[in-house]
This record gives C-alpha cells, sequence and structure tokens, in this order.
C-alpha cells in the first residue's frame, strides 16, 4: 500500500521504517530539514536498538513537502504531543498536520484514511482532527475515512514491538476506515480491538497510567518494606507469580521516566480535571513518583555531608539500551545536589551528550573514575554496572544491581 507519514521523529520514524520493511511505499514528510537528511542518508536521528540497521535495508522516501501524500492511501499522523505546565497536552503539531492534510484532500476525489497515531487526549481526534479535515469541503466517512491507531512502543525494543504486537487498537470513524487501515496489518497474528476513536485514544492513555501506578505501588510497598528489614525483591517475586498481577513493572527503585508514562500520566489527570472530576489515586502516584527520585540524597545524608562532597551518578538515560534522558531520574537527582552544594560526576554509555545540555557543570568521565567519588548513586540498570568492583564504596543502587552489595556502605532505594 501507498502510505504516508507526517513526523519522522521516535514513533514516525519507526512506523515508517516497518511499514516499508513489510513492502509498503512509505514517505515520511518532516518539516525539521535535518530529520529529513537523516532518513534520506538512512539514519536516525536518536538511538533505537536495530533501527538504523533497518533504515539500511529498506527504501524509505523524506520530504519536507506535504504535497507529496496526495497519492497516498493511508496518511498517519506521528507528530510530537507535548504537555504544557498544567498537564495538558499540547495539540498544535496535531493541528497543522491535519491542516496539511486537508489542503491535500481538497485536490483529492479519491477515497484514502487518515490515522492519528499520535499520542492524544480522548476526544481529540472528533474534536480538533475531523473538523480541520473537513475544512476541505469533503466529509469524514464518506469522501475519507479516519482511524485513531496508538502505538504501544518500548524504547530500546520499538522495532521488534512494531513487528511483534500484543495487540493491535484500530479507533474508527466507520467501518470502511477500519477495514482499510486493517488491510495494512493483515499478516500479523495477534488479537484486535476496534472501538470508536476516543475509546482507543483512552486505551492508549490507561495502558501507560496503569503501568506507571504499578511502579509507584511497589516503590510504595518497597519504602516500608525497608523500614521493616524485608527485602522488596522477595515480595515481588511473591506477587509475580499471581496471574492477576505478573511479574512485570514490579521493580522498585528510583520510579519512572522516559517519553511516555509521565507524560500520559499527566495529560490523563489534566483532561479528568477538564472533565470536574479528581483522580485521586493518579495524583498519587504522580505525587509518590516525584518524590521517589530523590529518595538516594535522604539515604546518603546518613552517611556523608553533602556540602562540598563529591557525589557520582553512574547512568543518566532514563533507561538502559537508549540515550533519552526524558524526564530521566538522573535529572531531578543532579538538579538536588548540585543544590545542597555537591560536585557531581557522572557516567552513561549514551546519554552524556543529551545530558550535557542541561547540566554542563557536571564533570562526566568514566565509570571507573565516578567510583572514585565520596559516595556513588546508581541511576540506571546498565548491565555493565554489574562488572563494576564496588569494594570500598558508599553507594545508593537506585536499580537493583548486583554487584553493588559489596560496597563498604550499601543501601538500596526501598529494600
Amino acid at each position: 500500500m501507498k502510505v504516508s507519514i507526517i513526523g519522522a521523529g521516535y514513533v514516525g520514524l519507526v512506523t515508517g521504517a516497518c511499514l516499508a520493511r513489510m513492502g509498503n511505499d512509505v514517505l515520511l514528510v518532516e518539516s525539521d530539514c535535518g530529520r529529513a537528511e537523516a532518513v534520506r542518508c538512512s539514519k536516525a536521528s536518536f538511538y533505537e536498538e536495530g533501527l538504523d540497521e533497518l533504515l539500511a535495508s529498506v527504501e524509505l522516501e523524506a520530504d519536507e513537502d506535504c504535497r507529496r501524500i496526495r497519492d497516498s492511501q493511508l496518511i498517519f499522523i506521528c507528530v510530537g504531543t507535548p504537555c504544557n505546565h498544567d498537564g495538558e497536552m499540547v495539540l498544535e503539531q496535531v493541528a497543522a498536520a491535519a491542516r496539511d492534510i486537508s489542503e491535500v484532500l481538497r485536490q483529492r476525489d479519491d477515497y484514502c484514511v487518515v490515522v492519528v497515531k499520535s499520542t492524544v487526549p480522548p476526544g481529540t481526534t472528533e474534536e480538533t482532527v475531523i473538523p480541520v479535515l473537513e475544512h476541505s469541503g469533503r466529509k469524514a466517512g464518506r469522501d475519507f475515512g479516519v482511524c485513531m491507531a496508538p502505538e504501544f512502543l518500548r524504547e530500546g525494543k520499538a522495532v521488534y514491538d512494531f513487528m511483534n504486537p500484543m495487540r493491535l487498537v484500530i479507533g474508527e470513524y466507520d467501518t470502511r476506515s477500519g477495514n482499510t487501515l486493517l488491510e495494512l496489518f493483515r499478516d500479523f497474528k495477534t488479537p484486535v480491538v476496534r472501538s470508536n476513536l476516543r475509546t482507543a485514544e483512552m486505551i492508549k492513555l490507561a495502558a501507560n497510567v496503569f503501568l506507571a501506578t504499578k511502579i509507584s505501588y511497589i516503590n510504595e510497598i518497597g519504602n516500608i518494606c525497608k523500614k521493616l528489614n524485608i527485602d522488596t525483591y522477595e515480595v515481588a517475586r511473591g506477587l509475580a507469580y499471581d496471574d492477576r498481577i505478573g511479574g512485570q513493572f514490579l521493580n522498585a527503585g528510583l520510579g519512572f521516566g522516559g517519553s511516555c508514562l509521565p507524560k500520559d500520566l499527566r495529560a490523563l489527570i489534566a483532561s479528568a480535571r477538564q472533565y470536574g472530576y479528581q483522580p485521586h489515586i493518579l495524583e498519587e502516584v504522580q505525587r509518590l513518583n516525584k518524590s521517589q527520585a530523590l529518595k538516594p540524597l535522604e539515604l546518603l545524608a546518613r552517611h556523608i555531608r553533602l556540602n562540598g562532597a563529591t557525589v557520582g551518578l553512574l547512568g543518566l538515560a532514563f533507561k538502559p539500551e537508549t540515550d533519552d534522558i526524558r524526564d530521566s531520574r538522573a535529572i531531578a537527582i543532579t538538579a538536588a545536589l548540585l543544590n545542597e552544594g555537591a560536585a557531581v560526576k557522572a557516567y552513561d554509555p549514551m546519554a552524556v551528550e543529551n545530558f550535557k545540555k542541561l547540566f554542563p557543570q557536571v564533570a562526566y568521565t568514566t565509570a571507573g573514575d565516578v567510583l572514585e567519588s565520596d559516595a556513588v548513586i546508581i541511576v540506571t540498570e546498565w548491565p555493565e554496572f554489574n562488572n563494576l568492583d564496588y569494594g570500598g564504596r558508599i553507594v545508593i543502587d537506585g536499580r537493583r544491581v548486583e554487584k553493588a552489595r559489596v560496597a563498604r556502605i550499601y543501601e538500596g532505594v526501598c529494600w
């Protein structure tokens, strides 16, 4: 099928590369010239496992001009939806993409389907996207189709997740719209959930917020366990055998970061408030996650005076196998250490260049040099951190790195 994707960021580029691998004719439309040129050179502008190799093996077109999408059967909107200071998602890029598509629809007389893949608040496709598309003079459901197809991609495993989905969620304006999109994924052997548009939008937010809630829950249990001298991970192991609970997202520690869970949690809280509902559980998940990031400083203050000390950070990315620092726990920890008068050394295999933009005053060095600090905080569970010599050190472990337990003074954040 002929597919156009507006937005060559994380979701758009992974989607485009995987659809091209499936044999589709794919055009990526990206207003950022640097990103567009990277696609033309078969390179990603960010790190994602296996993505550069995939880009080198497929044919992808890239253009800065939306007019090229006029012969596409499916047009995906994969642009960013950042949150403002109130947690509400900013939909300017989604509306702009819809306006560009509307101009193209005005010149077409054939049927195509517009697919919103960006994460948006429930009601966005109906209340924002469709009215803009219909400015073309064409009618949704008659002249063109509309779907909402949320993505469920884990950073570091996005290519695998796209090609091996746990489920497909297709929110459809009408049956014809959904059938057209489903044809694109006809070879996937996975459950398909077909719903209306706003239900699909809510499924995406509800899924991520549930995972966020599960993480904050086990951290709350972990904070209690630490006071009772109970190993939280043993508790989690016992919970995991219950099929109703499962073992994923039960790793107690510093909490969650990244581009999805914090943003989607804030957005769902903001959306609930807009409709006059106070989401108390979700607000507490958010509060606990924020406070969890600073637990290492509470523990460290028992052992050293922070003012004038040098504290080393192992890990800056929000999770292993990525260079993404969005909402990384390292950001709050670094800011708090500097505010307390400590000097900070840091090491990360991939995320240093991104972190430097926020904290140029930090000394970026090797893992071995970080261990020479007055104390060390383990922030990201990179596998290589299990190969370091922690003997004689003061270590605050935020990610359960087993080798670190040999430290002279060892404190798990919540175990």
